[in-house]
Formats: structure tokens, C-alpha cells, sequence
């Protein structure tokens, strides 16, 4: 009975610790402080040398649930990262992912070699460890501080983040392998990274066909869909780290297949992952809480310190510069990069590499690495935001999105049914402008059901529900929540050609005979304003599209929602009334096209 008891005390504090760790949650948000931050406190404050008083040190139970929540995290973050987000940037953030962790690490270690006093190889195994940024402490105080990054940015970070992790694991892993046997030669290492590379590659993709196929195919009861994928995230991570492949690197791709295809019950799928990563983020911070022994943390905390601020300061800006030099961004994206190199738990996880395999001085790495996150929380989470705005590389969240609803549809995968109320100055009631990808079906007034030609017009306070891609639905909220005051039109505006923000640039440049780069052909023509600004958008802010200009009409949420075209001013003055005549016949066509691309409705 004893031994019962301690199994029912143990689920009992370990409940308890998740629960204060969710609830610490809420005084974070209202007080601004790094979420995570706060869970690794709750960790340290019910440890041994905390009021807690919980002894705990069991290593491998920590890197089990570590790799279970990094793979969690991972697949999640590729499940709801987009192709066309992703292509322009792919080159960018690989190069980080890759050449930018090697080169931090190395730039780390002269100052962990002389400040721990360590040699060559442990002294870069401790630059290896703290390395790679954290996709989750990125987007979790971006998300928490009410930050919309600018999209190459926000894709940079994201695809960045998503892949050095797996990088960032294979060097550690080869470097604790050097320092136990010994030997190893620069050609086994780079047979073993090829070869983890390539079948984490095949693995994945073919993991996540597989899962795709088995969730159109197999008829599941309702409810199983979010678990199934969940699972079979997680066999996927096992089966390439059984076959000697990146495990990480498998689920990333795994979810992007998956993200990126028509599949049953994507919503709540989506919805059951961020949950599960949540919880499992709150369990391994708390784990690594009960690991740290403040006492032993005081011997190490000023050469610690020393690392922190060379790392960020000077090893994670030069790997930027070098790695973003050959790419088209200005040197406000690549200082807001530099600095948004946040570390998290990825560093304490990698840390317990050398601790499991029972490496002489292992506890040193996991104090640096510990050292390392507390400080990049504190003073790179807490200025995110001051940074973005200062960089002008981020537009704050000024409107509270729209309450939606989504439903899937049996027996299809290509619509689903998303639902909005209907507000008195949302973009859609006053200018009746939605893309031309969604489709109004019913309207719900006074609690009775009516079609959309029935509820004619639709008045505030409906219920409106529209088919829409699953993928797409994000992309409606835009137009039912609140707009800001319209911006008085622009005197140089040609007639009244006005569309939405969410016109695709290369669907405005087929239809006008105008030439786009092609890397920008996918970008909604808010994304250009975003990308091409120094600055958030005002109303009467003026872009070149090759022969037009695009001047933002309308402002919403710090991102322009409405589009007028404009002709260049000598072309507009010209003399010859033929030349005037044409590009107007010209642009009335246009306009009767782009009835498809954002049509009104009346």
C-alpha cells in the first residue's frame, strides 16, 4: 500500500505543478513576462532546494519527455506553416539553419573555452548547445506581446526555427560522441549528417503521405482524428530515430505534408496539437525546474553570464549579417533577426545529451545552457516588443479577431463552413468586399435560418456563414472585424478601381500586363506593403508596380485593406487623348476581371 500511495502523491504534485504552471500562465500575460520563464520557477521552487522540497533527478525521464514535447512542438509548427509563406524565404532560413548555427557555436566557443575552462571540443559543445534558436519561446512572445511580424520576416524566423533544431541535435550528438570515443574523423561526421539527413527526409515525407492517405481514407469516428495524427507524429519521430535518422527533422516535414494537403478535420486537429504542445511544453520546462540546483548555478553563473552576452550580442548578429548578406533584406530585418535569437528549451534539452550519457563536467553545460535561456528571456523576450516597433519590422494587433466558427463538411475536403457574426463597421458590411475563394451559404437573423438572398441585405448582428478552404479561413477574419475611419480618397486615384487587400499579386499582374519579380507573384498586395514599407502602413502610402501605383486606401489593424490603382503621373498628363482613352478602356476591363479576384457584393 505504500508504494501505491507514493504513485498516487507523485500523480497528485505533478498535477498540481502543471496546474500552477497554467495558472502562472495568466499573471505572465498581464504582467508581460516570458511564459516560459515562469514555468521554469515553478520547476525550481518545487525542487529540493526550493519551499517544494521534491527531490528529482531523473535524467532520462527528462529527455524522454523533452523528445516527445520537441517533436510535438515541431510538428505542430510545420503543421500550420504554408508553402507559399515559406518559398520566398526557404533559402534564407536554411542557411541559418544550418551554416548560422555552426557559425554561433563557433564564435561561442573561444569564450567558453577560457571562461569554463574547457578544452577545444567541450568548449564547442557548449557553444552546440546554446546555438539554435527556439521556435516556441519566438512565436509564444510574439503571440503573447500582440505582435504581427512583417511576412519575410515572420517566415524567416519560423522556417528558421522549425529547422536548426534538428541541425543543432546532430551537432551535439557528434560532439558528445567525439568527446566519449576519442576519434572521429571529419568524413564519418559528414557521412553521419548526410545520412540523417536524407532518411530523416524520405521518412518524413513519406510519413506524412501516409498519414494523409489514412485520414481521407479511414473512416474514424468523430473525435479520433486529432489524436490519430498526434500519434502517429510521434511514430513517425520514433521510427527515423530507431533507423538512425534526424527524428526532428522527420516531423517537421511530416507536418508540413500534412499542413499543406486537403485532410478530414484539420481544424480540430490543429486545435488538439496546440493544446498537446502547450501541456507538453509546461511539463518539460517544469522537469528541467526540478533538474537546477541554484547552489551549483552561483559557481558557474559569471562565466555563464559571460557566454549569455557574447552569444547574443556578438555570435548570433555576425552569423545573421554573414548568412542574410547574400539576401535582399534591410539591415532593420536583420537586426531584429539578430536579437529575436531567443533560446529556450531546445538549450536545457540538448544540455541533458551530456548528463545522460555521463560526460565529465555535464552538469556545467546544463548550468550554462539554463544561464543562457534565463537571460535570453529576460532581456530578449521583455524588449521584444520595444524592438519590433523601433525596427518597424512588426505592426502591433490593434483589433481583437472576430469570433469564428468552423465546421467541416462530410464527404469533401476542399470547403469547409466558417461563421462570423456579422459588425456594424467591419469591412464586409460596409463595403460588401470578401475573396472571390469564399462563397456566402446561409445567414442566421432573429434565430431563423435564411438564405443569402433571403437575408438580403445582411444588416449587423446576422450570422453569416461562407465556404472557404480550411487553409483560407485565417485570411476571412480580416473582413468582420471592426475597420478603422476611412482615409479621404486619393485626388490621383483613376476613377474608382479600388480591390482588396487580399488580391494576389500575380492575379492583378496577369489581368493588368504588369511585371512582378517572381518570388513576390504569391504575395497578397497587403503582404507588399508590408514588405516594401520601412514603416507601418498610412492611408495614402504610394508603392511602384511596375507601370501602376498602388496607394493604400483604407487601414485596418496596422495593415492596409483596401487597394486603389493609380496611373504614374506622366503617363496620366500625357497630351495624346488616345493614350488617356486606352489605359481607362484598359483598366474597365481590368476592373470587370477582378470581379473574381475581390469582387463587391451589393
Amino acid at each position: 500500500m505504500t508504494s501505491l500511495d507514493s504513485v498516487s502523491i507523485a500523480i497528485f504534485l505533478g498535477a498540481v505543478l502543471v496546474m500552477a504552471g497554467i495558472l502562472s500562465s495568466l499573471l505572465a500575460l498581464r504582467f508581460g513576462a516570458p511564459l516560459l520563464l515562469v514555468f521554469l520557477v515553478v520547476g525550481i521552487l518545487a525542487g529540493d532546494s526550493g519551499p517544494g522540497g521534491l527531490s528529482f533527478s531523473d535524467v532520462h525521464a527528462t529527455y524522454l519527455v523533452g523528445s516527445v514535447a520537441l517533436a510535438l512542438i515541431l510538428f505542430d509548427g510545420g503543421l500550420k506553416t504554408r508553402f507559399q509563406s515559406i518559398r520566398t524565404v526557404l533559402a534564407p532560413s536554411m542557411l541559418l539553419a544550418t551554416a548560422g548555427v555552426l557559425l554561433t557555436a563557433l564564435i561561442t566557443a573561444p569564450v567558453a573555452k577560457y571562461a569554463l575552462d574547457l578544452n577545444w571540443i567541450e568548449a564547442l559543445l557548449a557553444g552546440a548547445v546554446v546555438a539554435s534558436t527556439d521556435a516556441a519561446a519566438v512565436f509564444l512572445l510574439v503571440h503573447a506581446q500582440g505582435l504581427r511580424l512583417r511576412p519575410r520576416v515572420g517566415a524567416t524566423l519560423e522556417v528558421e526555427s522549425g529547422t536548426n533544431d534538428p541541425f543543432a541535435v546532430f551537432l551535439t550528438l557528434m560532439l558528445v560522441e567525439l568527446i566519449s570515443l576519442g576519434d572521429s574523423s571529419v568524413g564519418h561526421v559528414l557521412a553521419e549528417f548526410l545520412q540523417e539527413s536524407v532518411l530523416g527526409l524520405i521518412i518524413g515525407i513519406v510519413g506524412g503521405w501516409l498519414v494523409i492517405v489514412a485520414l481521407n481514407r479511414v473512416a474514424l469516428p468523430q473525435g479520433l482524428h486529432a489524436p490519430f495524427v498526434t500519434t502517429a507524429a510521434l511514430v513517425i519521430f520514433g521510427m527515423a530515430q530507431i533507423t538512425h535518422a534526424s527524428g526532428f527533422l522527420a516531423v517537421y516535414l511530416a507536418g508540413i505534408m500534412i499542413g499543406n494537403r486537403p485532410t478530414r478535420a484539420h481544424n480540430s486537429v490543429v486545435t488538439f496539437l496546440d493544446a498537446a504542445t502547450w501541456l507538453a511544453q509546461i511539463v518539460m520546462f517544469v522537469l528541467l525546474g526540478l533538474l537546477v540546483s541554484p547552489q551549483r548555478l552561483l559557481d558557474s553563473a559569471l562565466p555563464a553570464i559571460a557566454v549569455a552576452l557574447v552569444l547574443m550580442l556578438i555570435a548570433r548578429p555576425v552569423a545573421v549579417f554573414v548568412c542574410l548578406a547574400p539576401f535582399r533584406f534591410n539591415w532593420r530585418e536583420k537586426v531584429f533577426i539578430a536579437w529575436v535569437g531567443l533560446r529556450g528549451a531546445v538549450a536545457i534539452f540538448l544540455a541533458s545529451i551530456p548528463m545522460l550519457v555521463g560526460l565529465s563536467k555535464a552538469y556545467l553545460y546544463f548550468d550554462v545552457a539554463f544561464v543562457v535561456v534565463i537571460i535570453s528571456l529576460l532581456l530578449q523576450g521583455w524588449t521584444l516588443a520595444a524592438a519590433a516597433r523601433r525596427l518597424n519590422v512588426a505592426l502591433p494587433r490593434t483589433e481583437q479577431r472576430p469570433r469564428r466558427v468552423e465546421l467541416d463538411l462530410p464527404g469533401q475536403l476542399e470547403q469547409q463552413l466558417v461563421g462570423y457574426p456579422v459588425r456594424p463597421k467591419s469591412l464586409y458590411l460596409k463595403r460588401g468586399l470578401i475573396p472571390s475563394w469564399s462563397r456566402p451559404t446561409l445567414v442566421i437573423r432573429d434565430e431563423k435560418i435564411l438564405s443569402p438572398a433571403e437575408a438580403a441585405p445582411i444588416t449587423a448582428g446576422d450570422y453569416i456563414y461562407l465556404l472557404a478552404p480550411p487553409e483560407k479561413a485565417d485570411a476571412l477574419d480580416r473582413f468582420f472585424v471592426d475597420m478603422q475611419p476611412a482615409a479621404l480618397p486619393d485626388p490621383h486615384l483613376l476613377g474608382d478601381f479600388v480591390v482588396s487587400g487580399e488580391v494576389v499579386l500575380g492575379d492583378l499582374a496577369e489581368i493588368y500586363g504588369v511585371t512582378v519579380e517572381e518570388y513576390e507573384s504569391n504575395l497578397t498586395l497587403a503582404d507588399y506593403f508590408d514588405i516594401h514599407l520601412d514603416r507601418a502602413p498610412r492611408a495614402g502610402a504610394t508603392l511602384p508596380l511596375d507601370s501602376l501605383f498602388l496607394v493604400a486606401r483604407n487601414i485596418s489593424g496596422g495593415r492596409v485593406n483596401v487597394v486603389g490603382l493609380r496611373l504614374p503621373e506622366d503617363d496620366a498628363a500625357m497630351p495624346p487623348p488616345t493614350r488617356v482613352v486606352s489605359l481607362k478602356q484598359k483598366l474597365a476591363q481590368a476592373w470587370s476581371s477582378l470581379m473574381g479576384v475581390g469582387r463587391l457584393h451589393p
